[in-house]
């Protein structure tokens, strides 16, 4: 078989959705004839733990490397260490003090440790590719020092933007340049360059120009069919529909719009709201459930928070409709989360508060959709009743399989290590 190294602080069991783009690349790897070995963080604290998608990766046959380093993370981190997640401003503020002190992020000192770990693996053994996932950012520098000193090609998979990205914070004029000195330095050892959505490769195309449009493919986000085969839904206890978010809230995701939205129908139209569950599956934290309580809506409201990932799945499955939102905010346009694709997955109508964007694009595609504006109280609250009336006629739409089954992660993966094989080395 070839062989692949893999360098991915974030890898399970660590949990969220950040994870689940490299480990279903490298559970589906060895059907293609590669062999992967993943650098990864050890035992870290973290925000969620999923030991079912560390069972995923290993049953594969995924070799896994794990490290630790000074990063805060590991400082913090007993074995599977979960810590809560603070009250957004507590958070916003932490990243912005992190972003102030560490360029390009505060996993620089796990991201040193992990080069000398696969500096070491490398002189050992017969490698043919390395791959690296961003973000972190620092990781992509300490890949290209490594394509450098031993010669192999170097892919890069964004899954966000790096310079001027949604997130980014730039104190002073040197951390801006400083950003884009060390993007473009790495970038410049890369052969290839993935990006999730058109939006992305659109951004690094015009801000680094010796790229040619051909040096950045596209590979989007998706979702594993075995998931969806192997979780059966949970039974329906009554009649209401189910709507349900699965994720987290922070930065510009927020649940505020929604559940003013929703309290306005519980006032409008009260027989409607009655019969509506809301479900929420994943950390909601002590500001998001002070609203709902505010509001008044804790008799609509089901919060599961943290579950393991078949858990996920199986509330996906047995929801009617599922809703996601993305903010208005800078460079939102390239925002297409992979909790949107795993929605695909499930073949469910879903209600999309997004901006313009490849998001939204990819709603269009996806057929049973209900698109709003995400901060647009009034949009949203007469989605919700279209929505409601099309649920009790039994006449909700249905998605456009041909463009779900484009989102199949084995056959992402089968697009990935076919672009590998045009840089296979003969000797």
């Amino acid at each position: 078989m070839y062989k692949v190294l893999v360098i991915a602080y974030y890898y399970p069991p660590m949990g969220l959705s950040g994870v689940q783009r490299v480990l279903k690349f490298t559970k589906y790897m060895h059907k293609f004839n590669w062999q992967p070995t993943v650098i990864t963080a050890g035992n870290v604290a973290y925000f969620a733990h999923d030991l079912s998608l560390l069972k995923e990766a290993e049953e594969a046959g995924v070799e896994i490397i794990r490290t630790d380093a000074f990063d805060i993370n590991s400082i913090l981190g007993a074995k599977y260490n979960t810590v809560s997640m603070p009250k957004e401003l507590i958070r916003k503020f932490l990243s912005r003090l992190s972003k102030t002190f560490f360029i390009p992020d505060n996993k620089n000192s796990w991201s040193k440790k992990a080069y000398q770990v696969a500096k070491e693996k490398l002189s050992k053994e017969k490698f043919d590719m390395i791959f690296v996932s961003v973000p972190p950012y620092s990781q992509f520098v300490m890949a290209a020092k490594l394509k450098k000193e031993f010669g192999l090609p170097l892919f890069v998979d964004y899954r966000d933007l790096w310079y001027e990205n949604h997130f980014a914070f730039y104190i002073t004029p040197y951390h801006k340049y400083k950003h884009k000195k060390l993007e473009y330095n790495a970038l410049k050892e890369t052969e290839k360059v993935i990006a999730i959505n058109r939006k992305i490769k659109e951004k690094i195309l015009l801000t680094y120009p010796f790229l040619k449009y051909d040096d950045v493919i596209i590979i989007p986000h998706g979702f594993d069919q075995e998931d969806f085969d192997k979780n059966e839904p949970y039974k329906k206890l009554n009649s209401k529909m189910k709507l349900t978010y699965s994720g987290i809230f922070y930065e510009n995701i927020t649940p505020e719009y929604f559940l003013r939205a929703f309290k306005e129908l519980t006032i409008e139209n009260p027989e409607i709201a009655n019969n509506i569950e809301l479900e929420f599956i994943g950390h909601l934290r002590k500001e998001n459930k002070n609203l709902i309580n505010e509001l008044g809506l804790n008799s609509y409201v089901i919060e599961y928070g943290y579950l393991e990932h078949d858990e996920v799945i199986k509330r996906l499955n047995g929801s009617d409709v599922l809703w996601m939102m993305i903010g208005n905010i800078k460079n939102a346009e390239t925002i297409s989360t992979s909790k949107l694709f795993e929605y695909f997955g499930a073949r469910k109508p879903i209600l999309g508060c997004v901006p313009e964007g490849a998001a939204k694009q990819a709603l269009k595609e996806y057929g049973a959709s209900f698109i709003t504006n995400p901060d647009y109280i009034d949009e949203i609250k007469n989605a919700i009743k279209e929505i409601y009336n099309l649920y009790v006629n039994n006449n909700l739409p249905v998605a456009n399989e041909e463009f779900i089954e484009k989102h199949n992660r084995e056959k992402l993966t089968e697009q990935l290590v076919t672009a590998f094989q045009f840089y296979l080395r003969t000797e």
